[in-house]
């Protein structure tokens, strides 16, 4: 295992665990793009390798926030049983070609969600104090509408997380800045918004190692730089200037969108 020839995976392994831990983001939206512009790999084989290693990955970081009890888990279980069935679906369409997997598709797709993450992120501070105001003033409306529209966006993560890679991490955090304004505070959203994107990871990761889409040797290298980096990330998570720094990936965010379409 050469180490020093591989610096570069793990380089960008470490830097995007840090900004998984730090922020709940990066896991596909930042490690997709980033082994399809920078090392060349094939699509389909950099979402089935980044599903994997986010799923490892925000392993390490959900054990961080347990122990600190930042994780709603009623709100999970809401989000899994969305995303969970949605992703086999997904992954039955893919196995049988229902799914377009043309390498232009596949990045025409990831530069879309890539660019809605990078807005997600600019807008969520936003969205919600809308939402507070929704909240405060129509309280049993909202309350009515709140569950089904969690099991909805579970639905669409499970799909373009499924497809992708992406979504979990920035478009999962906007969907529960929504829809509960109050009950999560940012710390809290960071640590739901992981926790559920362990077995959605999971359960997609295992749909494309049937389909043949992981590359092995390169995950391992991914994780040697992302695990340590994580921890030191969660452990961060909440004492930085999160704005600030949410600000920054969305506007790396927006030049990598632009950059994957202007490739195609």
């Amino acid at each position: 295992m050469d180490i020093f020839a591989n610096f570069p995976l793990i380089f960008s392994g470490a830097l995007t665990g840090f900004v998984v831990g730090l922020t709940g983001v990066g896991g596909g939206a930042l490690m997709t793009p980033i082994l399809l512009l920078f090392f060349g790999i094939a699509p389909a084989t950099a979402i089935g390798t980044d599903l994997w290693f986010a799923a490892i990955t925000k392993i390490f970081a959900g054990k961080v926030h347990q122990k600190e009890g930042l994780i709603d888990w009623v709100i999970v279980k809401r989000l899994w049983f969305g995303s969970l069935p949605m992703t086999a679906i997904t992954i039955l369409m893919m196995k049988y070609n229902w799914i377009n997997l043309d390498t232009n598709f596949l990045k025409n797709l990831i530069a879309v969600l890539v660019l809605f993450t990078a807005i997600g992120i600019i807008i969520q501070k936003y969205l919600n104090a809308i939402a507070k105001n929704f909240r405060i003033q129509n309280e049993q409306a909202f309350k009515k509408i709140q569950l089904p529209l969690t099991v909805f966006a579970g639905s669409l993560l499970g799909f373009t997380v499924s497809l992708t890679s992406i979504g979990a991490g920035a478009l999962g955090a906007v969907f529960l800045t929504y829809l509960y304004p109050l009950r999560l505070t940012p710390s809290r959203l960071i640590a739901t918004d992981i926790v559920h994107a362990i077995p959605l990871a999971i359960f997609a990761g295992l749909g494309h190692l049937i389909i043949g889409h992981v590359d092995f040797k390169l995950l391992l290298y991914l994780l040697i730089g992302s695990i340590p980096f994580v921890y030191l990330g969660a452990k961060l998570s909440g004492k930085l200037p999160g704005f600030i720094l949410r600000l920054a990936l969305a506007g790396i965010l927006a030049i990598v969108s632009i950059k994957i379409f202007i490739s195609i």
